[in-house]
């Protein structure tokens, strides 16, 4: 059975087209590595500096973009907290789908847990109601079997700001709503013959199969 990650919903909202090529047909288009370095050494620095490893050896190959973030993440209040899981696989059932991801890292303090998403880009637009947010707040809710104290921790590292989201009943009927209703629409999605190019279509990978 499919397990939906936030990547596949988020694809699947901005164009199903994309979403049947990339997941249904799993036809995988090529993509510039340099897009996801920055990003990809920071996280696995994270990961290594949270679990305790001595990580002497890879603060020499970070250029000077990745210290200033790396330091930037390191001084981060939430990520100072006590550790729980890094690069951890999380994963539930919501009505009839499964859902999950693989987080950044979980962290806690006395009565409260925290998710933990460091980017160094942009934060989701809407980071309340985005797909990743949604997820992993629900997976790691039925987790520990609790509602209150479980907290989202967007960390944008570009601008050292923290945008903390807390999970409540009415948010938690809300994502489980929302995931829902569009799992369901997924199991319909099909291939169109009919396309209508867009401006997003400019910054897409497939456009050079789908016109």
């Amino acid at each position: 059975m499919t397990s939906y990650s936030p990547n596949m919903l988020k694809t699947y909202q901005n164009c199903p087209q994309k979403y049947c090529l990339k997941y249904e047909q799993k036809l995988i288009m090529p993509q510039k590595a340099s897009l996801f370095e920055k990003g990809k050494n920071i996280h696995a620095l994270a990961n290594y500096y949270l679990k305790g490893d001595n990580i002497d050896k890879f603060l020499t190959v970070l250029n000077q973009e990745e210290v200033l973030l790396w330091e930037t993440l390191k001084n981060n209040i939430y990520f100072q907290k006590q550790y729980v899981e890094s690069e951890y696989n999380l994963s539930c059932k919501i009505g009839d789908f499964w859902i999950g991801g693989r987080i950044d890292a979980i962290v806690k303090d006395e009565e409260k847990y925290y998710i933990l998403d460091y980017k160094t880009g942009a934060i989701p637009k809407e980071p309340e109601n985005d797909y990743q947010t949604m997820i992993y707040m629900l997976c790691l809710s039925k987790k520990l079997n609790r509602i209150d104290g479980i907290n989202f921790v967007y960390i944008d590292l570009k601008n050292n700001q923290n945008h903390l989201i807390e999970l409540s009943d009415e948010k938690l009927r809300e994502y489980e709503k929302s995931i829902i209703k569009i799992c369901n629409s997924i199991k319909n999605v099909q291939i169109q013959e009919d396309l209508k190019f867009s401006k997003k279509c400019d910054f897409c990978e497939y456009k050079r199969v789908c016109f």
